[in-house]
């Protein structure tokens, strides 16, 4: 299935976008691995074949559309991060139970079968989602410089498992990740529902960037703001605001933000308040991707 009907109409999408992105033939077929020639019939015949094919999985043109944009971007990272996301959209097509019906129509003796759901569904995306903040935290915890950018507050990290819509099916750290001995230590092992505060922000985030998966607070002060403008992170600022009795002032003020903003950012800059420590919340694609930012920022604080 994967191979003779989801992944060729997958490339035909990603080669006609790499080609409106102005790559040469020769360069996409390189990148996705096929003959020029390919390429060419790719580029000739018009995406409805491809969407007819992708169409049996129950992927919609949107849905289509946004997977391909995705691994056109992964593939002009490179073609390790490519692969990752293939990956995850392949397993979360599995796990969806969308690939059933054709996988029965190919082998009748399946009709019972539910081994995708159950293998790479809600619960399977959360053990692997466990698995990524683990080696994240185990990252954090190995850095003698991350100390240097943890706020009073402590830290968290949180990550999305899938396509997650609530604070049940994001991972965090159950008491947070704190100072023991001038190094971060987390104080249990991730598991799901573990903080509602940054599942909160995180959720909110991935409504207007779903890529972001991930994200991590630090501490913010004037250096780490020099810090953030040096990496070249899109930062979006929320004010001073009070704290709030009745709810999350943090989650309030950026609900309230995101309904005026409309750029894209990587880091949510928290400037504190009434009862609030000033914060920086750094998003990222993975647990361990928003571990290394984080590490790299403090490594340069620490430095400078």
């Amino acid at each position: 299935m994967m191979t003779g009907i989801f992944l060729p109409g997958m490339r035909h999408l990603v080669a006609v976008r790499l080609r409106s992105r102005g790559m040469s033939q020769n360069r996409i077929s390189a990148l996705l691995g096929v003959t020029q020639a390919s390429v060419s019939l790719y580029l000739s015949a018009g995406p409805e074949r491809a969407y007819g094919s992708l169409a049996r999985f129950s992927v919609t043109r949107h849905q289509a559309d946004k997977d391909s944009e995705e691994l056109a971007d992964s593939l002009q990272r490179s073609p390790s991060d490519a692969v990752k996301v293939l990956d995850r959209i392949w397993r979360g097509l599995l796990g969806s139970g969308s690939a059933c019906p054709v996988h029965r129509q190919m082998y009748p003796s399946l009709s019972e079968c539910d081994f995708c759901i159950s293998e790479f569904g809600a619960r399977g995306m959360i053990s692997e989602t466990i698995s990524d903040v683990s080696a994240a935290v185990r990252l954090v915890e190995a850095s003698p410089d991350f100390v240097a950018v943890m706020p009073e507050v402590s830290v968290n990290l949180a990550c999305a498992a899938g396509d997650a819509k609530s604070p049940s099916e994001v991972v965090a750290i159950p008491g947070r990740i704190v100072k023991v001995k001038e190094r971060a230590k987390a104080m249990l092992p991730p598991e799901a529902g573990a903080s509602a505060h940054m599942s909160r922000m995180l959720l909110l985030a991935r409504s207007r960037m779903p890529e972001h998966h991930a994200c991590i607070n630090i501490r913010y002060d004037a250096k780490v703001g020099a810090l953030l403008s040096r990496a070249g992170l899109p930062v979006l600022t929320i004010g001073r605001h009070p704290s709030s009795e009745a709810g999350d002032a943090t989650v309030e003020a950026l609900e309230k933000m995101l309904k005026s903003a409309r750029r894209r950012f990587d880091a949510v800059v928290e400037e504190g308040g009434s009862g609030i420590e000033p914060n920086v919340y750094l998003f990222a694609k993975s647990a361990q991707e928003v571990a290394r930012i984080a590490i790299r920022i403090a490594r340069a604080y620490s430095a400078a």
